[in-house]
Parts: C-alpha cells; sequence; structure tokens
C-alpha cells in the first residue's frame, strides 16, 4: 500500500505538468496543519505561478479542473493565494483500512525500496556487574528499533557493545585467581568456580584492591598481561569471568525476547588491539595533539565551564587508552568492515556530551 500523501502529490504534480506544460512539477502535499481545511493540502502551485509569472489562485483553479482525483478525495477547494485543499473519502478510508486488516504479514506496509546496512548499538552491560534499569531500557528500545527497521527490510546488524575490557579486570582476574586455591594452575578446576552473586564478586574484589598492597601490584600485572596477550591463564580466567558474567544477563534477554546473544556481542576487548591505530592515524591525520601529557582531540564548539577548549582524551599519559578510543574503534570497524550506512546508538542521555565529542 502506497503512503496517501504520496499518491496525492504524484497527481496533483502531473495536473500541474499538465496545466503548465513542465515536467519539473511538485505539488508539496502535506498534511493540514487546521482540520477545516482538509486532510491534507498542497503548496506547491504559488511557486509554479511564480516561475510562470502568473495569477497562483487561478493556476491553482486550473490545476484542480485537469485533477483526478475523485476516487480518494471530495471535491478539492482553492484557498488563499493558490491551496490546493484536499478531504479524504470515508470510502476511500475504509478499502485502506480494511486492506491493512487483510494483510495479515505486512498491515500495508510496502518494504523499504532501497534496503540499507544499519548497526544498532544497544544494551551493553557490564562484566561482573548486574544489569541496571538504564541497560534494560536500552535492549527494550534498541530491540524496537531494531525489529521496525527489519520490517521494512533493512540488513539490521546487532552490536551489544558490552563492558569487558580496562583496569578493573586486573583486579577481578587476581581476586578469581586467588579464589581458586590449590586449583590456581589447572585451567579446568577454575571453570568449575561459579560466581553466584556478581555484585558480591565485584565488591570484594575492589575491597581487596583499595585495602592490600600486594593485591594491587598483582592485580596491576594481570591488566598488563591481558593488554599484551602474554599469559594464557589470565586470559582464560578473564574469558571464565566474562562466560560466568553472560550466565547472568542472557536469560534476562530471553526473557524480554530482545535477539541479544553472544554472536551479537562486540565488546571493548574486541577493538583492543586496534586502538593504537587509532591513535596513531589521529596524530597523522593533525586531528590530535598532546596536551599535559596526554594525547587529545579538540573539536570546535566544546567548552568547559571555563569557557577554554575541551578535550576528548583518547590516550592518557600512562599510555591507557579510554573509553572515547575504543568508541572510535568501533565506529571505524562499523563503517570499514560492516559496511554500515547509519548506526544507531541507544545509550544513556547522561552519556550524550561524550558521543557528541566522539562524532564529531
Amino acid at each position: 500500500m502506497k503512503i496517501v500523501s504520496d499518491i496525492l502529490e504524484q497527481r496533483v504534480s502531473t495536473a500541474m505538468a499538465i496545466v503548465s506544460g513542465r515536467d519539473d512539477c511538485t505539488a508539496i502535499v502535506k498534511a493540514s496543519a487546521d482540520l477545516k481545511f482538509g486532510d491534507y493540502q498542497a503548496n506547491g502551485v504559488m511557486a509554479l505561478a511564480k516561475q510562470l509569472k502568473t495569477n497562483p489562485r487561478k493556476l491553482a483553479e486550473d490545476v484542480v479542473n485537469k485533477l483526478d482525483i475523485d476516487d480518494i478525495c471530495e471535491p478539492p477547494e482553492v484557498a488563499g493565494p493558490g491551496f490546493i485543499n484536499l478531504r479524504l473519502k470515508p470510502e476511500f478510508l475504509a478499502d485502506c483500512l480494511l486492506e491493512i486488516k487483510d494483510d495479515r504479514n505486512r498491515r500495508g506496509v510496502e518494504p523499504i525500496a532501497k534496503p540499507e546496512n544499519i548497526v544498532v548499538d544497544f544494551s551493553g552491560p557490564n562484566i561482573a556487574k548486574q544489569m541496571h534499569v538504564g541497560h534494560l531500557r536500552s535492549s527494550i528500545i534498541g530491540d524496537c528499533i531494531c525489529r521496525t527497521l527489519e520490517f521494512l527490510g533493512h540488513n539490521v546488524i546487532r552490536q551489544n557493545h558490552i563492558g569487558d575490557w580496562g583496569t578493573q579486570f586486573g583486579m577481578l582476574v587476581q581476586y578469581l585467581f586467588e579464589q581458586a586455591g590449590s586449583a590456581k594452575e589447572d585451567h579446568k578446576k577454575i571453570e568449575t568456580i561459579h560466581i553466584s552473586d556478581l555484585e558480591e564478586f565485584y565488591r570484594k574484589a575492589k575491597s581487596e584492591f583499595d585495602n592490600d598492597t600486594s593485591f594491587q601490584q598483582q592485580a596491576r600485572q594481570r591488566v598488563v598481561e591481558l593488554h599484551n596477550h602474554s599469559k594464557e591463564l589470565t586470559l582464560e580466567i578473564w574469558h571464565h569471568i566474562v562466560d560466568e558474567s553472560r550466565k547472568h544477563y542472557q536469560p534476562i534477554y530471553d526473557i524480554l525476547a530482545v535477539n541479544l546473544n553472544a554472536k551479537a556481542e562486540r565488546g571493548e576487548s574486541f577493538y583492543s588491539d586496534m586502538l593504537a591505530d587509532v591513535v596513531e592515524q589521529l596524530k597523522n591525520k593533525d586531528l590530535a595533539t598532546e596536551s599535559d601529557g596526554a594525547i587529545c582531540v579538540f573539536s570546535e564548539g566544546f567548552k568547559n565551564k571555563e569557557g577554554e577548549p575541551l578535550p576528548l582524551i583518547v590516550q592518557k599519559t600512562d599510555g591507557a587508552f579510554l573509553y572515547a578510543t575504543t568508541d572510535l574503534a568501533a565506529i571505524r570497524y562499523r563503517v570499514d568492515k560492516l559496511k554500515a550506512d547509519k548506526i544507531i546508538y541507544v545509550t544513556d542521555s547522561r552519556q550524550s556530551l561524550h558521543f557528541e565529542m566522539v562524532f564529531a
């Protein structure tokens, strides 16, 4: 079923072409702002009259006389300096509704003429933490957007940008390592340790990190091992923590039926090997500069409370990368590898400034 305004625009444009002898006429049909003037209004006659240097109201009357629209509308009316008011016939509306009713699969909605690759970034829970209402909201809204786009015929690529990388994972890996006791070097035994309470697990690991200097040093070494992929056991424990966390959030996805699973996950860890190149490219393109030892991007239009340029930091003074670096790597991957025509982010509004700066 074609959109009513498109049908009307085509019919009125044809009548304008007959009257004017031109083939570039545009009716500009829009829904009426006030229903007392009808359901739709064609506004293109006045622009055409200006081009033809003729009276717009007279031109509108001539267009109406040539307008083949009896199957859709009541007799059209010319108003003001050349508006054409259009009111739909009740029987036409009834036929449309019956057609929609009988079309059980598509409900009268035609597939999109030019399907696009559209990446939708949504949900994004953090490993070793319970999902909160923001993640649930993002999951539900994101899935609704995906389903709508898929129904229209687009190729939708769901991307769950989970928080599974960073400094805190050295802390979590070391804590689970110590909990394994005599099983420390036995990969299979470590895999038998289940994390029944994610929040409690995270809280205890954080407490150890804050209060035990030795634990803190070992945790930092775990971060180095993770980032360098230098120790198999460290990576095994990290994978186990991620898998255990998935056992907590995947059942929630299943209950919500939001069509998210491990295949849709592209967490922060996925982009870890791309971050150094992102920074290098920004520097090579003179988009990133050093500021107080950190590598920053200063985009126009972003200032702090003091009115000074606000930086998007992509590499800290100690060489570590940040969320912004990962988000930039994700954009590059989605455009270059997934061939995205559009990317939609469903995230907390409190992150709006961050993403505005990343997109800039």
